[in-house]
Formats: C-alpha cells, sequence, structure tokens
C-alpha cells in the first residue's frame, strides 16, 4: 500500500501494518477486531471519535513508510 488515505478501510491498513494498531488505541480506537471496525474508513473512525483525520493520516503513512 503506498499510501494511506481517508478512504482507507481500517482493516486493510491492520492486515499490511499490525504495528499500527498502538495509534489507533492511542486514539481511544479500541475495538479494533470487531466487525464494524474492520469495514470503517479511516475518516468514518475519527468522525466518530472526535479524532483529526489529517494528523492521524500523518502518523499512519510515517508507520507504513
Amino acid at each position: 500500500m503506498a499510501n494511506i488515505t481517508k478512504d482507507t478501510v481500517i482493516g486493510d491498513i491492520l492486515d499490511i501494518a499490525p504495528d499500527a494498531a498502538p495509534i489507533f488505541l492511542s486514539i481511544g480506537m479500541h475495538c479494533l477486531g470487531c466487525p464494524a471496525s474492520r469495514g470503517e474508513t479511516v475518516e468514518e473512525a475519527c468522525m466518530v471519535h472526535g479524532v483529526d483525520v489529517d494528523a492521524l493520516l500523518e502518523q499512519l503513512n510515517a508507520v507504513i513508510a
């Protein structure tokens, strides 16, 4: 995966970069294994959890770089 975007599904990120899980956990996204989060986009998760999507994308893309 070259770049994580707002439309990237969290489950896909965790499949290719399991080491991204602590980033999600640190911002309150604790149900990474539940079916809903496996199909939720980064943007959707950020809206639900009140997180700045651009800041999260920066962190996630740094992990996969």
